[in-house]
C-alpha cells in the first residue's frame, strides 16, 4: 500500500496518485506572525522552521519527488544582524538534527545558492548533508540558501561566456539547455507548483528561469500557520488547472 494512503487526509478530492512532481514554497510571513503575537521576529523564524520540518516530512510521506523552499535570499543579508544570526543558527540546528536522522528518514537534501558567504562550519554541514544523502532515493528537499534567481542566471551566463570564449565557439549557438545545465537546480525538473503564503503576490526573485510554466498558488496564511491541510488545498487547486505550456 502506498505510504500516502496510511496518512489521514483532510481532502479526499485530491488525487494522491497524480501529485505534482515538484512543489516549491516561498516561506514567507515569519516576521508578521511574530509581530501579531507581540514576539520578536526571531520567534517567528523559529516557528517557521518547525513548519518547514512538518511540511518536508509530509511531502515525503505522500510521495512528492521534490520540494524546494526559499530559506534565505541574496537580499536577506540586509536584515538586522541579530535576525540573520538567528536564521543561520536555526539552519545549523536543523542540519545537525537532520544528519543524526538521515539514515533513518533517507530524505535527500541539496542546496541551491552561493554558500561561500556562510561560516566554514555551516558550509561544512551543508556539504556533509548533501554527501550523506546523495545516494538516497525518494523525496529530495532543496533548500535555497543565499539564493536569488537573477544571481543564478547571471552566474550561468558568465560560466557559458567564459567557456565559449576559451573554446572560440559562436555565442549564437547557446541554447536554453546550456543555461539550464549551469543553474544550481541542474538535473532537477522545473517546479510544477509554487506556493506563496502570507498574502504577498510576487515571485521575489525565486526560481525565475525554472518557473516559466509553473502554476502559482497564493494564500493569506502566514508560513508558521501553514499546515498539511493548506498544502493539500494548494495541490487540489493545482490539479483543477489545465496546463497547456503555451499550446491550446
Amino acid at each position: 500500500m502506498p505510504i500516502f494512503q496510511k496518512t489521514s487526509q483532510p481532502d479526499h478530492s485530491v488525487d494522491f496518485a497524480n501529485l505534482p512532481r515538484h512543489v516549491a514554497i516561498i516561506m514567507d510571513g515569519n516576521g508578521r506572525w511574530a509581530k501579531k503575537r507581540g514576539l520578536p521576529r526571531t520567534a517567528g523564524h523559529a516557528a517557521g522552521a518547525e513548519t518547514f520540518r512538518t511540511i518536508a516530512t509530509y511531502c515525503k510521506e505522500i510521495g512528492l519527488d521534490y520540494l524546494t523552499v526559499y530559506a534565505f535570499s541574496t537580499e536577506n543579508w540586509k536584515r538586522p544582524q541579530d535576525e540573520v544570526n538567528a536564521i543561520m543558527g536555526l539552519l545549523k540546528k536543523y542540519l545537525l538534527e537532520s544528519i543524526e536522522k538521515m539514515e533513518r528518514d533517507r530524505v535527500k537534501m541539496a542546496f541551491f545558492g552561493d554558500l561561500s558567504p556562510l561560516t566554514p562550519e555551516l558550509r561544512a554541514l551543508c556539504q556533509r548533508t548533501q554527501e550523506i544523502s546523495k545516494n538516497y532515493e525518494g523525496c529530495q528537499v532543496n533548500i535555497c540558501l543565499n539564493y536569488g534567481g537573477r544571481d543564478e542566471i547571471t552566474r550561468a551566463v558568465r560560466g557559458i561566456a567564459a567557456d565559449w570564449l576559451k573554446e572560440g565557439r559562436d555565442p549564437a549557438s547557446i541554447t536554453e539547455q546550456d543555461i539550464t545545465s549551469r543553474l544550481f537546480s541542474a538535473g532537477v525538473p522545473d517546479p510544477d507548483l509554487i506556493i506563496r503564503p502570507s498574502g504577498e503576490i510576487r515571485t521575489s526573485n525565486f526560481l525565475l528561469w525554472q518557473s516559466a510554466y509553473s502554476e502559482y498558488y497564493f494564500t493569506d496564511v502566514l508560513w508558521p500557520d501553514f499546515t498539511k491541510e493548506e498544502l493539500i488545498k494548494a495541490i487540489g487547486a493545482f490539479q483543477k488547472r489545465s496546463r497547456r505550456f503555451g499550446g491550446v
